[in-house]
């Protein structure tokens, strides 16, 4: 198991204190790193997936995407 060392806002410390008391607080802190990791290649994967839908799209003009506009405000 590694060790992570950082520093916090002493106002962010006192609210975790609060909120996580009687908890084991690094399970929680493990927990919510997952979460955020997790989140995080979730997110890369979607950018990833609507960078390759963008490549394989036909260029569309400005006058298309006004007459869609305007079509949808109807």
């Amino acid at each position: 198991m590694a060790t992570v060392d950082f520093n916090v806002p002493f106002d962010v410390k006192e609210a975790y204190d609060k909120a996580f008391c009687r908890q084991n607080k690094s399970a929680v802190l493990t927990e919510l790193l997952r979460q955020v990791v997790d989140e995080r290649r979730r997110r890369a994967k979607a950018v990833g997936m609507l960078l390759t839908l963008r490549k394989r799209a036909r260029p569309v003009s400005d006058k298309d995407v006004r007459m869609a506009s305007r079509r949808g405000r109807l």
